[in-house]
């Protein structure tokens, strides 16, 4: 019985099941994330103040008050912890296992036993992740980990080296999701199930796959030579041997269509909802595929912006400008269609609605102001400001997040067989889209007026 109990629920092999094992994992470290950030908004609003109730137990050797250093880890932690252990197994791990086969008509995922390995890899990730940050030296070197911040002589320690491997190990899980995604979208279709019959979900999963297979590489590779350099001595990213600005081009080549790898599900999500819940078909169903296609497309294309204080080449410099602004294209596509597919439909404000509006608003934010980041000359008085905390988070943060929600709304019913609560669904939606309009929104307003970011006394 007990051997039969595993094999159901913890070590199954069912896309339901992984799904659900993806879903509490990764709500479980958005907690432990959110946390985090609650402590380093205490440090905003009150520096050197101790911390209310766990200040004795985190910061003991400073009567409870964050110091500079534990502050840089704080902030290291809590963007890792978002961004590769708690949105990426909602968003990719949770639907994707839980919706591709049933809405392509799909027995279950083209390897069952690969798509538990996926799991297990991120849960043993999960783990690293969080016995790096309990270590006395945890990492502290920034969530991009920019060479030589990671380093041995500036961050010392076993914390940065064991979230190396974390960031290895669940990079691992995350192209074999791909590999597994990809081949169910394309080989275990339905009969009569064509590629533009697929729902606009299924799209941003397909796309965000092929992403993943083709740039989780490139992020392994320069986590390598990074650890090498770490914990053997190499010099690739050396200032005075090797180049640093090397890992950030690896890096951002991996980071910036890592923005696309968690939007692009929201998107698919957000049109299948706006299509269901205004009672009405996807407004020019092919123009969204097109656009979405066209995003995933030009995505590994437009990461130089996040380089222009680099001394990169005027030339260079303007042909990434030009990429950047015109990916912001078929992303106005997508939100004409959404619009056009609410415009005298017939809605119904369900908590999946609610969230999937919401999502709607926060986007819009989140992708003006990412404008100005785009260009040279607002990029050089914004780059290194709470301007770009406040961009990031409205897209990374509030815009994946309450995407999230919405598919979590919508697909519980399935998933548990009851559904939830109406009035503590709302509560829920208004909290998170005030509460997430109203700091970052900040962000951006103390970012315009010069305040930079990574500090730890802003005052």
């Amino acid at each position: 019985m007990t051997i039969r109990l595993l094999r159901k629920y913890v070590f199954s092999t069912d896309h339901k099941v992984v799904a659900k094992q993806f879903l509490w994992s990764g709500l479980v470290f958005l907690l432990i994330g959110g946390l985090l950030a609650m402590v380093l908004r205490w440090q905003w609003a009150h520096p050197g103040t101790p911390v209310p109730w766990v200040g004795d137990l985190l910061f003991a050797e400073s009567d409870g008050a964050i110091t500079p250093a534990s502050y840089t880890g704080l902030f290291t932690s809590h963007g890792l912890m978002m961004v590769f252990f708690a949105i990426t197994p909602l968003l990719i791990g949770c639907f994707g296992n839980f919706a591709i086969p049933l809405l392509i008509g799909a027995r279950d995922m083209a390897f069952p036993r690969l798509n538990m390995l996926s799991f297990w890899l991120t849960a043993i990730a999960q783990v690293l992740a969080l016995v790096s940050i309990l270590l006395p030296e945890a990492p502290s070197a920034g969530w991009t980990m920019y060479a030589p911040l990671a380093s041995s002589i500036a961050v010392p320690g076993h914390g940065q080296t064991v979230m190396m491997i974390a960031i290895a190990v669940v990079g691992i899980s995350g192209i074999l999701g791909a590999v597994n995604y990809i081949t169910t979208v394309l080989v275990y279709r339905a009969e009569g199930m064509s590629l533009m019959r697929m729902p606009l979900s299924i799209w941003g999963l397909f796309l965000t796959a092929i992403l993943n297979a083709i740039f989780i590489p490139v992020l392994a590779i320069a986590a390598l030579l990074l650890f090498l350099d770490r914990v053997y001595g190499t010099h690739f990213f050396a200032p005075a041997v090797g180049d640093p600005v090397l890992y950030q081009h690896l890096f951002w080549l991996f980071g910036h269509p890592e923005v696309y790898i968690l939007i692009l599900p929201v998107w698919g999500i957000m049109s299948d909802l706006f299509s269901y819940f205004a009672r009405k078909p996807a407004y020019w169903y092919r123009g969204s595929v097109y656009a979405m296609v066209a995003v995933a497309t030009m995505s590994g294309m437009v990461y130089g912006h996040h380089l222009y204080q680099t001394g990169m080449g005027p030339m260079l410099g303007t042909a990434f400008e030009a990429l950047t602004l015109s990916i912001s294209g078929p992303a106005v596509v997508l939100f004409v269609n959404w619009l056009c597919t609410l415009w005298r439909g017939s809605i119904r404000y369900e908590l999946p609605m609610l969230f999937a509006i919401g999502t709607l608003v926060v986007f819009a934010a989140g992708g003006l102001t990412g404008l100005y980041l785009g260009a040279i000359s607002a990029d050089i008085y914004l780059h290194d400001s709470l301007w770009v905390v406040g961009h990031f988070h409205l897209i990374m943060g509030a815009a994946t997040l309450l995407g999230s929600f919405a598919g979590i709304y919508y697909w519980f019913p399935k998933m548990f067989g009851r559904m939830m609560n109406e009035r503590a669904g709302q509560l829920h939606f208004a909290g998170t889209l005030i509460f997430a309009l109203l700091p970052f929104g900040g962000l951006l307003a103390a970012g315009y007026s010069g305040q930079g970011r990574r500090l730890f006394d802003p005052f």
